[in-house]
């Protein structure tokens, strides 16, 4: 009997092939992990290198404006808003307007003083907030404009509430109407704190007439998360509806992953990637360059709205508002097919609409469309049983530029339709996310050439030339701008809050 025990053993050949074999094995995974962590970090480094080529930033990028107001701050009203605003607006003209170089002015810039985009050539700076008085109100109504925007948004329909004897309160978000760089470090907190203290203000003038809240892109998701915190903090005063126009009841993922690159900027000391857009500010009253923050706080705002829906349950949500919606079906800013998932399904039935307007189909266009909305709208109007009123703006027939209303009621299987007495003007496909809540003869964003207007006119600049030499790019100076429907989209809003006549009755 041999003396040797078992762990003395050699390893066998079998031992020894499988151990070669697990080494080799590690070796490759580790060349290959450093092989991918080598490509990841030469991407990001070509990515950085490419972002830090755009335009320098400038004094309206960098710019930090103290008197901005903060959710956790000392301003508790809204009238202490509007005073803190006062001093926020001083300073942008001490601290910005006054300092940008002589090689930074431009007769286009609304930070050159005396140029055509400057927001004084206007009779209301409309970058700030502003209210509309109405002695013994019929309602009381807030509006709440859109990311990157300004209460100029909203004016038209604002001035319309006040002409038929409703209190407007236009509130300027945080962050907006100032300098693009306060959109770096705003949250989605800031905007839900001044959209309370608008609301309670609205309450307090109301008069005890019913309260409205219109919201505007990111204002309409800040008005649904608002009536939904209103459910649970009996502080909040109730709505007696809801206006979204272009709600941004959804955004893409790629949101919340460029908030990594925002991250990494700062990090880095590099504050081109903390920005989305870099360009000229032309704009009176919205900012061109886009701070990735603004659209990271969307994304988080809804994941917000989400989350209070889901808690809130059936029961709970019967004390919502009832909603009426207005979004084009092809939107490039926000996602249509979310403002039905993330919205409308989630409402109690019957007491909702949506009004969604389809494209040009006269425009003899369906055979170059990237990505045709049709499908969609016939199965909103024809599938199932909705449990809201469905409403598509679309020609009357292939032959036609004029349109109709479809309107497929909560619980019925048969869409109605009625002719608006509108038509699609000539060379107009589709409307846009900016278009919506524009008139036709609006001064800057409007496409009648016959208004005047007391500064630079956006909605009918159209440059031809060689591509490649504008900062501006063909794409945004051809986006409609204004709504070839908004009278009848007016008519809808005063018909909810009660202040007409209703609409012609629906026909087979």
């Amino acid at each position: 009997m041999s003396d040797t025990q078992p762990s003395d053993r050699a390893p066998s050949a079998t031992t020894r092939i499988a151990s070669r074999i697990l080494g080799a094995m590690r070796r490759v995974i580790a060349t290959l992990g450093w092989f991918l962590l080598g490509t990841f970090v030469l991407l990001v480094t070509l990515g950085v290198l490419r972002l830090n080529r755009r335009p320098d930033l400038s004094l309206w990028h960098t710019a930090k404006l103290d008197a901005e107001f903060h959710a956790n701050g000392i301003v508790d009203t809204y009238p202490a808003y509007n005073a803190l605003e006062e001093r926020l607006f001083a300073e942008l003209d001490e601290e910005v307007v006054a300092r940008v170089p002589a090689t930074q002015q431009s007769a286009i810039s609304r930070f050159t003083r005396d140029s055509l985009s400057n927001p004084s050539r206007w009779p209301r700076n409309w970058n700030r907030s502003w209210e509309l008085k109405a002695e013994h109100p019929k309602a009381a109504v807030v509006l709440v404009h859109g990311m990157s925007d300004s209460p100029y948004s909203l004016h038209s329909i604002g001035e319309r509430l006040n002409a038929e004897g409703v209190y407007v309160v236009a509130l300027r978000l945080p962050g907006h109407g100032t300098i693009p760089g306060a959109l770096v470090d705003v949250t989605w907190r800031d905007l839900a704190a001044a959209v309370d203290l608008a609301v309670r203000y609205a309450k307090q003038r109301s008069e005890g007439a019913p309260v409205y809240l219109i919201g505007y892109s990111a204002g309409g998701v800040l008005g649904v998360h608002y009536a939904l915190r209103s459910l649970d903090d009996s502080t909040l005063p109730k709505l007696d509806g809801l206006v979204l126009i272009s709600p941004a009841m959804g955004v893409t993922r790629a949101a919340a992953l460029a908030s990594w690159q925002a991250r990494l900027g700062h990090a880095l000391g590099l504050g081109k990637l903390e920005w989305e857009a870099l360009g000229p500010e032309y704009d009176p009253f919205k900012y061109n360059s886009f701070a990735i923050n603004a659209a990271d706080l969307v994304y988080r705002l809804g994941i917000d709205v989400q989350e209070k829906f889901d808690a809130a349950g059936p029961e709970k949500l019967r004390g919502m508002p009832p909603i009426l919606a207005f979004q084009s079906a092809v939107d490039a800013t926000v996602s249509t097919p979310a403002v039905v998932t993330n919205l409308f399904d989630k409402l109690p039935a019957g007491r909702n609409e949506l009004v969604l307007f389809d494209i040009n189909r006269h425009a003899l266009i369906e055979q170059i469309l990237a990505n045709d909305p049709k499908p969609a709208l016939e199965k909103l109007l024809g599938d199932g049983t909705p449990r809201f009123d469905i409403t598509v703006v679309t020609n009357e027939g292939p032959e036609t530029a004029a349109v109709v209303a479809r309107t497929r009621r909560a619980g019925q299987p048969v869409a109605t339709s009625i002719p608006l007495g509108l038509s699609w003007p000539r060379d107009l496909h589709s409307l846009s996310h900016v278009a919506l809540p524009m008139r036709y003869d609006d001064p800057l964003y409007g496409g009648d050439e016959s208004v005047s207007s007391p500064g630079i006119r956006i909605g009918v600049v159209s440059l031809r030339g060689e591509r490649g030499v504008l900062r501006i790019g063909a794409a945004e100076m051809l986006r409609l701008r204004w709504n070839p429907f908004y009278p009848w989209m007016e008519a809808r809003v005063l018909e909810l809050m009660k202040l007409t006549s209703p609409l012609p009755a629906a026909v087979q």
